[in-house]
């Protein structure tokens, strides 16, 4: 084997790989990147036996030939040379020789024949979008996602067609967010629950542009299809909660406020209600709507704080306590200059919601019982 490549075109395919090489194995085959030549191209390949990522790039091929090399090692290399054309060789001792201006360096490598086969998929449904729209969907609901291993099936987002749009729910068991979009072209209903860690390796990829992404599901995989990089990852079993029916329709209490003002009360209340002093106690803020004005307070063994703001309200009166920073993660992740807060009582859910985005973006938290 034998290539010539600008660096530039190998890292951006290293930055993308290296998300599914292997941290955590016996195998030290996952450890490695496969790279194969064909014609006028060299294919980078991982997969740690979840996810798998190939990237393809052009390059001027010498000699055809495949190896595996340590992806750490070969990819850190890489990113230290100099801007310039790099040379790679698999020699007659199976060494890999990277070479680049005054730079020698030569590295073990693996019998590429002892590297896992990506799944091959045969799709069952798909949808296409543009990455800048599927990027925006993963940062609206990611957060959520379950970190309990408990229960497998919330540490992925629902991928839903439903209607002729894509709905994509994150839920936890203390809060929920859900994105929508209508998708132009005809598709028919699909299901399928993708695994949170999928989809931020996947957000870190994808680039904020209009470029297309194709999104193909299997009965227990999915593949992810740009014009480079194909990222398969196995889906996660089990029944995903009937989000809709958990959602409140109706609300007792609606404040509309700037998104800022109250993400930055939130932010420094938080110095508080989660302090480093007492690292183990996660104290709630205490909400209280009152006619035109909101008050967020904490107390405890660090001290107190308090803020008020004047804000729009309609409906009753309400005193409610809520995880803080359940209330930062979705004020940050929205773009609008104002949001709804619908709360029902001190004990049910409350709904946060742009007052823009047309009801595609809805976020549930669930309040928490206030010590007396």
């Amino acid at each position: 084997m034998k290539l010539i490549c600008e660096k530039d075109n190998i890292l951006k395919a290293l930055n993308s790989v290296t998300k599914a090489v292997a941290t955590k194995t016996t195998m030290p085959i996952l450890e490695g990147i496969l790279i194969q030549t064909n014609d006028n191209e060299v294919k980078f390949t991982t997969y740690d036996l979840e996810i798998g990522i190939e990237y393809v790039i052009n390059c001027e091929v010498k000699e055809q030939g495949a190896t595996v090399v340590n992806a750490i090692m070969f990819s850190e290399i890489i990113r230290r040379l100099p801007d310039s054309e790099i040379k790679i060789t698999l020699d007659e001792k199976n060494l890999l020789v990277i070479e680049c201006e005054g730079s020698l360096y030569k590295l073990a490598t693996m019998n590429p024949d002892e590297f896992p086969e990506l799944p091959q998929i045969n799709i069952e449904n798909s949808i296409e979008m543009e990455q800048n729209s599927l990027k925006d969907m993963i940062r609206k609901t990611i957060f959520a996602v379950s970190t309990e291993e408990n229960r497998p099936i919330f540490t992925g987002c629902l991928f839903e067609i439903k209607n002729n749009k894509l709905n994509v729910v994150a839920v936890d068991g203390f809060r929920l967010a859900w994105k929508s979009k209508f998708l132009q072209n005809k598709i028919n209903d699909f299901s399928a629950v993708i695994p949170g860690r999928t989809l931020n390796e996947i957000n870190k990829i994808i680039v904020d542009s209009y470029d297309i992404i194709k999104i193909g599901v299997a009965k227990n995989q999915a593949l992810f299809e740009m014009e480079n990089c194909k990222i398969v990852t196995r889906l996660l079993d089990g029944e995903f909660l009937n989000y809709s029916s958990v959602i409140p329709e109706n609300w007792e209490t609606r404040i509309r406020v700037d998104k800022n003002t109250i993400q930055n009360c939130f932010e420094r209340i938080s110095l508080i209600s989660s302090s480093s002093i007492e690292k183990e106690k996660k104290y709630p803020v205490k909400v209280n709507v009152d006619i035109g004005k909101v008050t967020i307070s904490c107390t405890n063994q660090t001290g107190d704080a308090k803020e008020e703001m004047y804000v729009t309200t309609e409906g009753k009166n309400l005193e409610a306590g809520f995880n803080p920073k359940y209330f930062l993660d979705a004020l940050r992740n929205i773009d609008d200059q104002e949001v709804f807060i619908d709360f029902g009582t001190s004990i049910s859910p409350c709904i946060i919601r742009p007052t823009q985005e047309g009801g595609d973006y809805i976020y549930m938290v669930l309040p928490i019982r206030m010590k007396e």
